[in-house]
């Protein structure tokens, strides 16, 4: 990119740094957990329209989405606008709501997971467009639904609004470095069945517990032998959830579930980690299945979904990840790519979709759904600078 080209655009975001700032700081105070997007969506819809996007709206789970540009090929920024819950606010240094700024870094629950990448996406494509960096492009902001269902309502909107990207990018937090992959993951629910009994007579029951004990330590030994890989790391499996069902505590039970968190590395599909499960379930007392998502979005709009994300990377060589490094290259960003430990929208478009896709956003993965949750202000703004260059990269 021309210097003189690269000096306009530090100006222009210069100018909207306190902007993005301010936004940015609404969006904090605004609560938008349990997947309820309706008062965070309205706040960042009012800044969307003052920018000048256009075909402002709600896609069928709940999304919000924009437009800008008017080219053949189809750029989209994906920003989840929903966050975990704070747990006990008395534990935050500063309030979980506050955005309060100290020492250069903004502190609050969404701070990195994921509203933090809001205001650099939405002020980012509005200068591409002022500067002529969106030619050819036609450019969307998908304020997405993710926290309970990666990659959910991403699904529903290409599927409902016929809209396919060509090209996706994932706010996600990487410290202002391209990421090029994620694991995939998957949940299982094994239920061991027994037979109730009388407390004071446990002999005359089968105890679904003690049924369970021999399979959830098969389960630690076979986390301890599962696949690696140079990229992406070890695949993992942990049980997360243990529950039974009893008549009353003075009874056997007569079932105990767990449910299985299975990091998926590359290679491993989810019905081939389920199957490595099916070997150490002792008898036909015993079942396996995925569990399934259910829940109605805030709007009402209900899919179900079996709760299987997979794993993807793309190669450097990728033309995607060549403009985005060559992009972090432009702006003075590190270069070096790195991927998630963590699933993103990412398991919809790219490893669903096989959309190309990337990572980049303010941030560090680390800080993700901790106790006084934060994000250095700076890097917010300098995250305005790619999302601003990367489209010219792609001409």
């Amino acid at each position: 990119m021309a210097q003189d080209l690269t000096d306009i655009l530090h100006h222009r975001v210069a100018l909207h740094r306190d902007a993005m700032l301010s936004f940015l700081r609404d969006l904090i105070a605004i609560p938008s957990y349990d997947s309820d997007i309706r008062d965070v969506a309205a706040r960042v819809e009012r800044e969307l329209r003052a920018l000048g996007f256009s075909d402002v709206h709600y896609a069928p789970y709940g999304d919000l989405v924009a437009k800008i540009g008017d080219g053949k090929r189809v750029l989209l920024y994906d920003s989840h606008l929903d966050t975990v819950g704070v747990g006990d606010e008395r534990e935050w240094k500063h309030g979980a709501f506050s955005g309060a700024i100290e020492n250069g870094v903004m502190y609050g629950r969404g701070t990195v997971d994921e509203k933090g990448s809001t205001p650099p996406m939405i002020y980012g494509l509005a200068i591409a467009r002022d500067l002529g960096l969106l030619d050819g492009l036609t450019a969307y902001y998908f304020g997405s639904i993710e926290e309970w269902c990666e990659g959910l309502s991403a699904q529903v909107f290409v599927e409902e609004e016929r809209v396919r990207p060509d090209f996706v990018v994932i706010g996600e937090p990487t410290n202002l470095r391209v990421y090029r992959g994620q694991k995939g993951r998957c949940e299982m629910r094994v239920t061991a069945r027994g037979r109730s009994a009388h407390g004071a007579s446990p002999w005359l029951g089968d105890n679904a517990i003690y049924k369970m004990q021999d399979v959830i330590r098969a389960i630690a030994e076979l986390d301890a032998r599962l696949p690696d890989d140079p990229f992406l790391g070890r695949g993992s499996i942990v049980v997360t959830h243990v529950e039974s069902r009893e008549a009353s505590l003075n009874a056997v039970p007569d079932r105990c579930s767990i449910v299985l968190d299975r990091r998926l590395t590359r290679g491993e599909t989810a019905h081939d980690a389920l199957e490595q499960v099916r070997a150490l379930l002792p008898s036909p007392d015993f079942e396996i299945e995925f569990l399934r998502y259910a829940r109605p979005s805030y709007n009402g709009y209900t899919r179900e979904h079996e709760q299987i994300f997979p794993a993807w990377t793309f190669e450097e060589s990728h033309p995607l990840i060549h403009a985005a490094i060559e992009t972090s290259r432009a702006v003075g960003l590190e270069t070096t790519t790195g991927k998630w430990n963590f699933s993103t929208n990412g398991a919809y478009w790219a490893g669903i979709a096989q959309i190309p896709s990337i990572g980049f956003g303010p941030g560090e993965e680390e800080i993700v759904h901790t106790i006084d949750e934060h994000v250095r202000v700076d890097d917010v703004v300098r995250a305005a600078e790619w999302y601003a260059v990367l489209p010219s990269m792609l001409q």
